[in-house]
């Protein structure tokens, strides 16, 4: 859809996905039964939102992030990004995707490469798109390091992983993945890792570059408090299903369906 209206498509959708697994072989040389990690799941994210999707461990929600930013490809259904299917991208169209659809993952510890500079982690997505000078390049990175409240950005640039803490750590995580200034971020857990007071302020980190870059969000999480925090929209998924969507108010306040509500009730320290 090379005229996309956001008031008329949503920017990403998900209709009828299935992604099945097969098992490996066992001591015998048989396999077992294919492993459904998600089951005809519909869903809808909309230009500009922060939108939650929220279960337990093996629910099937990383899985869905995975799909969304071509990790993995879906065994059924179809995948759209502003109305174009996604789903046999190669090629070029395929780089011009990955450029748009980026995606922040669960541990700093084990997405940045030890061996990389700060400067060479968030700067190597704009050497292989080919966008820009080495000087450019620079000023770009220092601006994104700032960006994400690693200031001054020039104090960071020549320092590596092991030379900062968590929490730093999954700052250059962020500035990675909105070098680029995609339209949509896949966000997978990304404060399981990280002491409450540090996973807070990267929620409001989050919460400011929606507001200030107008980009899409899917936050993946265990946790309904930081869901109600962050997000405009929430679905939680249960056993690849879909179970429920609504507004992050009204799943918390009024859930409807006996998982989301079993949810509630496990959260630790959970308050309304």
């Amino acid at each position: 859809m090379t005229n996309y209206d956001p008031d008329k498509h949503p920017l990403i959708e998900m209709k009828g996905v299935t992604k099945a697994y097969n098992p490996r072989k066992g001591f015998f040389g048989r396999k077992g039964n294919k492993v459904l990690a998600l089951n005809d799941i519909d869903l809808n994210i909309h230009k500009g939102e922060i939108f939650g999707l929220v279960g337990q461990s093996g629910s099937g929600k990383t899985t869905t992030g995975r799909l969304l930013v071509k990790l993995e490809d879906p065994t059924h259904g179809k995948i759209r990004l502003k109305g174009e299917l996604i789903n046999d991208l190669g090629g070029k169209p395929l780089q011009h995707f990955r450029s748009k659809v980026q995606m922040i993952f669960q541990d700093p510890y084990q997405s940045l490469n030890p061996h990389l500079s700060i400067a060479e982690t968030i700067s190597e997505p704009l050497v292989v798109h080919g966008i820009g000078s080495p000087e450019s390049r620079r000023e770009k990175v220092i601006q994104t390091l700032e960006t994400v409240g690693l200031r001054p950005g020039k104090a960071f640039y020549n320092h590596y992983p092991h030379q900062l803490s968590g929490g730093q750590r999954q700052r250059v995580a962020v500035a990675r993945a909105i070098v680029l200034d995609p339209e949509f971020i896949v966000a997978d857990e990304p404060t399981s890792m990280l002491d409450a007071t540090i996973a807070i302020q990267l929620l409001r980190l989050l919460s400011r570059i929606r507001d200030e870059f107008g980009m899409t969000f899917l936050f993946i999480t265990h946790n309904l408090a930081a869901a109600k925090y962050l997000c405009d929209r929430v679905a939680v998924i249960h056993e690849g299903h879909i179970v429920e969507v609504n507004t992050a108010e009204n799943i918390i306040r009024n859930p409807e369906h006996p998982y989301t509500k079993k949810l509630i009730k496990v959260q630790p320290g959970f308050r309304f």
